[in-house]
């Protein structure tokens, strides 16, 4: 079964260099209430309801989470809608989410005006999936397809807008390449999923993409989309087209998808293990219970692929509302737990390396 590798993948991001324990279950240490055997985690169930929306990317994972919850605590009403990072954060800020998804971290702008809805406490973040992202493409007669950095970036900048384009045919020495007309689709909400791709091409192709980081798409032309599920569609739909998408869309949509150069000077296939090399040079950059992770995107690792992303919960280290917190820090609590990071390896999603999933499990713990 193809998603197999995603439980490959969470043991490579455990074994490389982080030094991480041992993977499978027979080596973790087991979730608060579970025993080394694989029962149930326990579960701190709460009643009410909690409001919650963001990230479209880690969808599959939130239903999944909120499920496996309320079937264990019936009284508990969990609603998660995947309105897109941005939209998440601000709805987190306006005061209508309890907690929000984003596939990348507060703006520094964004910080204080979160932090102002946590009473005496701060918002923080807790990264809950790690996974890579897919240049995936519709291009006939091409399964091969190698792109470097500066040639992406002058794809998605309009600079490049033939497949047989010179730039793309050094690339890919002897491919035979069409004459088609690039299609290259971006994300047209407010997206995480873009923050971490204009980020890469930041990072790796400055020379060539001056559109700097953001949620929100700068560069023009292109065909927008919604959320992940309609960049996969827009990609399967139209031969020609290119995009970026996160891995479980793309495997789930059949696409074929690019390598792409990395700093060792490499063409990096999107596989568990090169995906797992540059996961595992991931940094925690927050302080105490923050915990941001900072991606070497232009990593020298061999056979590493550079392009992955964490997605987040923010959520109030104190200040929730008092008929919130048990319900938050229940499902939460639930999602950190080995059982319910376990639970992602069938839908596509990458389970955090251990060490990272009990940093966030402790700091679910101290949320007040």
């Amino acid at each position: 079964m193809k998603l197999q590798r995603y439980g490959t993948l969470a043991c490579l991001a455990v074994t490389a260099t982080l030094a991480l324990s041992a993977c499978g279950s027979d080596n973790n240490e087991p979730a608060t209430g579970a025993s080394a055997s694989g029962s149930a985690a326990a579960v701190d169930c709460a009643s009410g309801t909690v409001n919650a929306q963001g990230s479209s990317a880690q969808k599959n994972a939130m239903d999944e989470w909120i499920k496996a919850y309320q079937q264990k605590c019936t009284d508990a009403k969990i609603n998660y809608e995947p309105s897109g990072s941005g939209a998440g954060i601000s709805a987190f800020i306006a005061g209508t989410a309890d907690f929000a998804g984003s596939d990348s971290a507060l703006k520094p702008e964004e910080q204080p005006q979160a932090d102002a809805k946590c009473a005496g406490g701060k918002a923080i973040h807790l990264p809950m999936v790690i996974g890579p992202v897919a240049i995936a493409y519709n291009l006939d007669g091409v399964d091969n397809l190698q792109l470097k950095p500066a040639t992406l970036a002058k794809i998605f900048a309009g600079k490049v807008t033939k497949w047989d384009d010179a730039t793309i045919k050094a690339d890919n020495p002897g491919a035979t390449l069409p004459s088609t007309a690039i299609n290259a689709v971006h994300r047209s909400d407010s997206s995480g999923t873009t923050d971490n791709f204009t980020a890469y091409l930041s990072k790796t192709a400055e020379a060539d993409w001056t559109f700097g980081k953001a949620k929100e798409w700068k560069a023009p032309g292109g065909t927008g989309a919604a959320k992940s599920d309609g960049v996969a569609s827009a990609i399967k739909g139209q031969a020609g087209t290119i995009g970026y998408v996160e891995w479980s869309y793309a495997e789930n949509g059949g696409l074929k998808m690019a390598k792409l150069g990395n700093g060792a000077g490499e063409f990096a296939e999107l596989t568990a293990e090169s995906a797992g090399k540059t996961i595992a040079g991931a940094a925690v950059e927050g302080q105490g219970d923050d915990l941001k992770l900072s991606i070497d995107y232009n990593t020298k690792e061999a056979g590493a692929y550079p392009l992955v992303l964490a997605t987040y919960e923010v959520v109030c280290s104190k200040g929730l509302p008092a008929d919130k917190l048990p319900l938050v820090k229940g499902l939460l609590g639930y999602a950190a737990s080995t059982e319910g990071q376990n639970s992602l390896t069938e839908l596509g999603y990458a389970p955090l390396p251990e060490t990272v999933r009990t940093k966030v499990e402790a700091a679910v713990k101290n949320i007040s």
